[in-house]
């Protein structure tokens, strides 16, 4: 009884810790979009920085699972827990490396007049953020019904990154000019395309974790 009460400390510990690391790359969303609309530079250099910490949180808790399947022996509900953890906090990291692509762009891009009013790209940021944050609450409450519903509003912020490609392209064809500026802008689009389709991973992850079924729930068009 002692064993199973240090094992799910043990576990809670390393939940604690999923939660602080989806944090801090929510944050990292927001703040990337908020330094684009900006030009916030220093804000942009920071989010490059604060990217080695959400690394470092990734592989501290890979060891701690790694820890706990080597001298816990978990059982079959526990070890679907550990090995969804171990591909949630992947697809975290990486969504991390989305947002900081974005900072990447703001330092390309520098102080140079906006092509246009920013409008679908921070909805986009926003809808990720919020879907990326009801996904961890998910995976908190073993809520698979929830996680399903999740996934499919993955098709906002693709229909939204339509737009933004659509938009993009039309300044492109009618002043070459712009072609530099609109295609960074595309560049961050496409980082949240991207990160909302890692958020249906977490999902997924979500539902094998409570059913113990492996299935694919959404494929993105892209």
């Amino acid at each position: 009884m002692e064993i199973r009460t240090d094992f799910r400390k043990k576990l809670r510990e390393i939940q604690d810790d999923v939660l602080v690391m989806s944090s801090m790359v929510e944050k990292a969303i927001t703040s990337s979009v908020g330094a684009l609309k900006e030009r916030d530079i220093r804000l942009a250099e920071k989010i490059i920085a604060d990217d080695q910490k959400v690394n470092r949180i990734r592989f501290e808790i890979e060891e701690k699972c790694i820890q706990l399947i080597a001298t816990q022996q978990p059982m079959a509900g526990d070890l679907r827990t550990i090995i969804s953890v171990l591909s949630i906090i992947s697809e975290i990291e990486r969504i991390g490396d989305h947002a900081e692509g974005i900072a990447k762009i703001v330092l390309m891009i520098g102080d140079e007049p906006p092509l246009k009013p920013l409008i679908d790209v921070p909805r986009m940021a926003e809808k990720t953020v919020d879907m990326l944050h009801r996904s961890l609450d998910t995976f908190v409450k073993r809520d698979a019904a929830t996680a399903r519903k999740i996934v499919a509003e993955d098709d906002e912020v693709d229909n939204l990154y339509d737009q933004v490609f659509r938009e993009l392209l039309l300044f492109m064809v009618e002043d070459p000019k712009t072609i530099t500026r609109a295609t960074r802008l595309i560049w961050v689009a496409h980082n949240l395309e991207r990160s909302a389709d890692r958020v249906t991973n977490i999902c997924e992850r979500v539902v094998y974790m409570v059913t113990g079924k492996m299935e694919e729930i959404g494929a993105s068009k892209y």
